[in-house]
């Protein structure tokens, strides 16, 4: 039987987010993807992606730069697990989506640098010698969706520069120290302020150590029903002035689930909401009022089930 779709999917008793996509059921109802994004990539006109009639299949590091960096609107379906040098270009109106589970890119990334309209899903992302998704320079409406990324030298998604109306869902994030950076330095707020709007949701941070995301400036920001196991040194950090929402997820082995200061920015706004904790610390909240309200509809999915929920459905495979 092929999957059914609905606008609203219970992958256990709860509610799943839906906003701005159609949900995809397996028969088994247990896994839950969404056909378009959900969150602040929804807005702004929505995040289509390339055309799904051009569609070219990669096999070559050769190949798959030319298929990133072209000015048609297609459909890159990346085929086999391909070693790459350097950071790729990705330019406009680009649909990038690997064949099977196991396929994507190692030793390098993708750099997505002042473009708009661009969707990265089902790809493993392994070993750069960087960052592993690059987003930057006002770049608008992007949705990192079900991917698979570790051990890469930087960030494995790092978000910055003015960039908007971004969503980064589904992913398994594992082996790898500094996550997501979101606002690259606490001098940057003449090109920050009033941007950085991005949603967090269904990500799986799997032991590892920080940013998950570390926030400057943006306002607000979406943390909504993630998981966080074993993770090192903290989950989501907010400075400079942000103000971050962080909403029903569930903390599992985390001593230090939020924080309001790090390094040597200053302090940020966080705003908590029946967050599930597992041996784990209590949130660090500051000024929740001066975070900004989420602009856009959603039903939560409820704290508890949400292990059971990401565990099953994020990363590579489930779409």
């Amino acid at each position: 039987m092929s999957p059914s779709r609905r606008t609203v999917l219970a992958a256990t008793a709860a509610g799943v987010l839906a906003v701005g996509g159609t949900l995809v059921a397996t028969q088994t109802g247990a896994v839950a993807a969404e056909s378009s994004p959900v969150g602040f990539a929804s807005l702004n006109g929505g995040t289509s992606g390339g055309s799904s009639s051009t569609v070219v299949t990669v096999t070559t590091a050769a190949a798959l730069k030319t298929a990133l960096s072209s000015s048609t609107s297609q459909t890159v379906r990346v085929s086999g697990l391909i070693t790459i040098s350097g950071m790729y270009s990705v330019a406009s109106n680009k649909t990038v989506i690997g064949v099977g589970s196991a396929s994507g890119v190692t030793g390098g990334g993708f750099n997505l640098s002042g473009v708009k309209n661009i969707i990265i899903r089902n790809l493993v992302f392994k070993n750069a010698a960087d960052d592993s998704i690059n987003v930057q320079s006002s770049t608008t409406n992007v949705w990192i969706d079900h991917n698979d990324l570790s051990n890469g030298y930087d960030g494995l998604i790092d978000i910055k520069r003015g960039s908007d109306f971004i969503t980064v869902s589904w992913n398994h994030l594992h082996d790898h120290d500094k996550s997501m950076l979101l606002g690259h330095s606490d001098d940057n707020s003449a090109e920050d302020l009033g941007h950085l709007r991005v949603t967090y949701v269904h990500n799986w941070f799997d032991g590892t150590n920080q940013r998950h995301p570390r926030v400057r400036f943006a306002n607000p920001v979406h943390v909504l029903n993630n998981y966080y196991s074993n993770v090192g040194s903290y989950g989501v950090a907010s400075t400079e002035n942000a103000g971050v929402f962080v909403e029903r997820n569930y903390f599992e082995n985390v001593a230090n689930p939020t924080i309001t200061q790090t390094g040597d920015s200053d302090s940020g706004n966080l705003k908590v909401l029946n967050n599930y904790k597992v041996n784990s610390g209590t949130e660090v909240v500051r000024n929740g009022a001066s975070v900004a309200a989420i602009p856009y509809s959603y039903t939560p999915e409820a704290n508890s089930t949400v292990k059971a929920t990401v565990t099953a459905g994020a990363g590579t495979g489930k779409i």
